[in-house]
């Protein structure tokens, strides 16, 4: 159970974000699954939340060679709150707008980032120059669409939207993306000091911000 009175109203926002992106309702009305394929995240966010549950593995599919970590803990009046700011059970197609606390976007969209976004990096084929960009993916045509606008509200930029159809899959995934200058202004206001965050996704944000001709790869 999550102690509200002892957890950083920015960390909880942060696992908010996270759960939106890789994390789950349980049936029962009581358990809250987060998944990460980073073992010492889950551990970080476990202290963040001053949970005391054991983090356990599991597998997608029949593939038994990479495995998840999961973090799961029961507490219904947290899952309550989930539900009412408009988290629900499957929510991966469906999720909608999300009843945020907008002093904590930042923090919340750096969950959201650190699941279901990736900071990625290329050479110019015509200048050469190191080229760089944020993107973010739903599932959910209504929440990708809200997140755009509220990132518009809050930083006054815009992302351009694309729709994909992967081979095998019946749904369409969304891909909301940011060019250079725009991803370095989420970056910035984001990623900040002593925040909490996926380490992997910090280092590459920090990189960027550092010298956008001295990107990671």
């Amino acid at each position: 159970m999550i102690d509200l009175n002892r957890v950083r109203q920015s960390d909880l926002w942060y696992a908010i974000g996270y759960i939106v992106a890789d994390g789950c309702l349980a049936k029962d009305g009581c358990h809250i699954d987060i998944t990460s394929k980073d073992k010492k995240h889950l551990i970080l966010l476990k202290r963040a939340l001053y949970l005391r549950n054991k983090i356990g593995i599991k597998y997608r599919s029949n593939e038994r060679i990479k495995p998840y970590y999961r973090l799961q803990f029961g507490d219904v009046n947290f899952y309550k709150y989930l539900l009412g700011i408009g988290i629900h059970q499957n929510k991966s197609l469906s999720l909608g707008e999300i009843k945020i606390n907008d002093a904590f976007f930042t923090d919340f969209l750096r969950g959201i980032i650190d699941g279901d976004g990736n900071i990625s990096t290329w050479i110019h084929t015509t200048n050469y120059n190191r080229q760089w960009c944020l993107r973010v993916y739903s599932a959910s045509p209504i929440f990708i669409k809200w997140l755009d606008d509220e990132i518009k509200n809050h930083f006054g930029i815009e992302g351009k939207l694309y729709s994909l159809k992967h081979d095998n899959k019946d749904n369409i995934i969304y891909r909301l993306k940011y060019g250079k200058k725009a991803a370095e202004i989420i970056l910035k206001n984001i990623y900040y000091s002593r925040c909490l965050a996926l380490e992997r996704k910090a280092l590459q944000a920090k990189a960027c911000l550092q010298n956008s001709n001295k990107m990671i790869h």
